[in-house]
C-alpha cells in the first residue's frame, strides 16, 4: 500500500513538473509604450 502511494505521488510530481515552467519568458514589464509608463515613480514627485 505504501509503495503504491509513493509511486503514485512520484508519478504525479514527475508529470506536473514540466507545467511549473509555463508562462512568459523574460522579466515582467508594464504593458504599453515605454514613454507612457509613469509607474513606478519616485516619491515625492519632482516639480
Amino acid at each position: 500500500m505504501t509503495l503504491r502511494l509513493t509511486l503514485s505521488f512520484l508519478a504525479l510530481v514527475l508529470l506536473a513538473l514540466p507545467l511549473a515552467a509555463c508562462g512568459k519568458k523574460g522579466s515582467p514589464h508594464a504593458p504599453g509604450p515605454q514613454d507612457k509608463i509613469t509607474f513606478p515613480q519616485t516619491y515625492p514627485p519632482a516639480d
